[in-house]
């Protein structure tokens, strides 16, 4: 991160979000792959965080190799909030982003908690950095409206 940045949030997805995958490899577990499979999902998400500063966010992913992928907070068009019954029975939920970045047009920040607060948290930093930048989004749709 750089010096002018200034972190807003940072976390990782719930390990609840692979609890049917977990519950399935326990009731496999006699064949004895399933058990590996299960801890190296576990190890996966372990090793998965978001970063989210006034600037970008970021995801920072790999167990054995690395990689790191950011978008650039004014190029968010819209953010969702969504709580499954599933999520919402633990206290997480998703934030879902829909960007204008040509390599990730949609990210989902999958179960994380107070994923509402997250949101607006977002929703503001995009604000202040679009008229910090002076930056406006504008969709020019493929479809034109008739009258």
């Amino acid at each position: 991160m750089n010096e002018d940045e200034t972190l807003i949030w940072e976390g990782s997805p719930s390990q609840w979000t692979n609890l049917g995958l977990y519950v399935i490899c326990f009731l496999l577990c006699w064949l004895i792959i399933p058990i590996f499979y299960a801890v190296w999902k576990w190890l996966d998400l372990k090793c998965f965080r978001y970063e989210i500063s006034d600037q970008r966010i970021r995801l920072h992913r790999g167990v054995l190799s690395r990689r790191i992928d950011s978008i650039e907070l004014y190029r968010i068009k819209d953010v969702t909030f969504e709580q499954p019954i599933s999520m919402r029975l633990v206290g997480i939920g998703n934030v879902v982003l829909s960007t204008s970045d040509t390599v990730t047009p949609g990210l989902t920040i999958y179960g994380v908690p107070n994923a509402e607060t997250l949101r607006e948290k977002i929703l503001q930093a995009t604000d202040r950095l679009r008229d910090r930048k002076g930056v406006r989004e504008m969709d020019f749709s493929q479809h034109a409206v008739r009258p």
